[in-house]
């Protein structure tokens, strides 16, 4: 046996002696807590790739994450059942692997902003104007932790709401097992870390291709690494640690979907026309033209994309089965989808997305606007904060008007003592927001 036993640790982050029942393990447990929360469900309302769409049959955040879900668990199945075979996992551990990637991938967009892609940028360009300032708040950061503002991370928000923000505030947050969180971290380095490593540091580890840890929540991560023997390297000031396994399992199931999923909501909003959609699928299937006179051209799409997403996961599966020793031993520079057979056929599914889906006017036009609103808020909310500090940090002193707006949108000003965590805390209220809820806020505080 390998390290399985340690990768697949159940033990909760500020729960360590719980223990699951025969009959709903840890890990399923880990899921529904999920599934359950707020920040989970907030992603019905938030932008997949359409922002602010009204058709029904568009992907937005959170169908997105149950159906990174259901592929995650089916690749996950079938490599744990080649793990058992291999003598690699005892008997009923693929199911454990299986329970673990699943609640994994339903968790891995839940600390996306507003807006998607867009709202992350726009919240990280808003934080670099003020830091340019050098006024108030932005003066007093330590200049080393600028940076995990400025690149605002959607993975490292969500790994703070798992471990911090949700359920047992300060105390575990939503205290899932180490394995998911372990599974969930894409990037398990700070900026600040990131930052210290040169070109060729960083060059052929994916797991710095950005960071995915904000410093208030590192020695969370350092806590799960050591549990599931992820190895660390650097310094004990600068660590970054090694990917979890199936940390290209959870990716690898969001590849499929965003890339196929993505075709089919283009046809669905008329943004790219039956053939143009129709002939990447068959490439990806190598479709043998079967008859389709029976379907309508909807229905033919979705019979493509559902054959499709069957072809994608056996090309992932047999591509963590060849470079499995590469995987584990933390080697393996790529994404599965990239070493799959199937890797020419994305390449092309991308670059259409990236020329005609992303581009799109409709979408260009409300992404504009949608950096209006996320920056509209930020502006808005910051004078809390900012008399916030100037009150000593206690909110019981703050100003009347002040006061009213904290009360007018709910701000939750626990744990904010200094700097850090009061743009922490703009933070995690602005990235929040659904689109929508995004919208009224900014035109309530702009007054109309």
């Amino acid at each position: 046996m390998t390290d399985w036993t340690r990768l697949l640790s159940s033990e909760r982050l500020g729960d360590a002696s719980y223990r699951g029942a025969a009959s709903r393990s840890v890990f399923v447990q880990d899921h529904d807590r999920i599934v359950f929360s707020a920040p989970f469900r907030r992603l019905a309302n938030k932008t997949q790739v359409h922002p602010l769409y009204d058709h029904d049959h568009i992907h937005h955040r959170l169908i997105h994450s149950i159906e990174v879900g259901s592929v995650g668990r089916s690749l996950a199945m079938r490599i744990g059942q080649w793990l058992v075979d291999q003598g690699e996992l005892p008997p009923g551990d693929d199911y454990a692997l299986a329970n673990v990637v699943q609640a994994a991938c339903v968790a891995h967009d839940i600390g996306n902003p507003p807006f998607g892609h867009s709202g992350e940028e726009s919240i990280g360009d808003w934080f670099a104007g003020r830091f340019d300032l050098g006024r108030g708040l932005a003066a007093d950061l330590d200049p080393a932790l600028q940076s995990q503002f400025t690149a605002f991370e959607g993975n490292a928000q969500g790994f703070r709401i798992l471990t911090r923000l949700e359920m047992y505030r300060n105390r575990g947050g939503m205290r899932l097992s180490k394995a998911v969180l372990g599974a969930f971290t894409k990037y398990p380095v700070t900026a600040r870390t990131r930052d210290s490593l040169s070109d060729a540091q960083r060059a052929g580890r994916r797991g710095l291709k950005k960071f995915g840890l904000f410093s208030s929540e590192e020695s969370y991560f350092a806590e799960v690494a050591e549990a599931l023997g992820l190895r660390a390297e650097g310094l004990p000031q600068a660590r970054h640690w090694h990917r979890h396994p199936l940390v290209l399992v959870v990716e690898a199931a969001d590849d499929i979907c965003y890339n196929i999923v993505d075709l089919e909501d283009a046809f669905t909003s008329g943004d790219l026309d039956y053939d143009t959609v129709r002939a990447p699928l068959e490439a990806l299937i190598d479709s043998s033209g079967k008859d389709s006179s029976h379907q309508t051209r909807a229905e033919h799409i979705a019979t493509l994309r559902a054959v499709a997403i069957g072809r994608a996961i056996s090309a992932c599966v047999e591509a963590f089965e060849q470079n499995y020793d590469a995987i584990l031993n933390g080697t393996f520079p790529g994404a599965l989808i990239e070493a799959s057979d199937r890797a020419q056929q994305f390449e092309k599914i991308e670059d259409l997305a990236r020329s005609r889906i992303f581009t799109s006017p409709r979408k260009t036009e409300l992404e504009v606007s949608g950096r209006r609103v996320v920056q509209n808020v930020l502006d808005g909310v910051l004078p809390v904060y900012e008399d916030l500090a100037a009150k000593g940090w206690d909110a019981g002193r703050l100003s009347g008007p002040t006061e009213q707006l904290r009360r007018a949108i709910s701000l939750d000003l626990r744990d904010v003592t200094d700097a850090e965590s009061a743009l922490h805390g703009l933070a995690d209220f602005t990235s929040g927001m659904t689109d929508r809820y995004a919208l009224r806020i900014a035109r309530m505080l702009s007054g109309t």
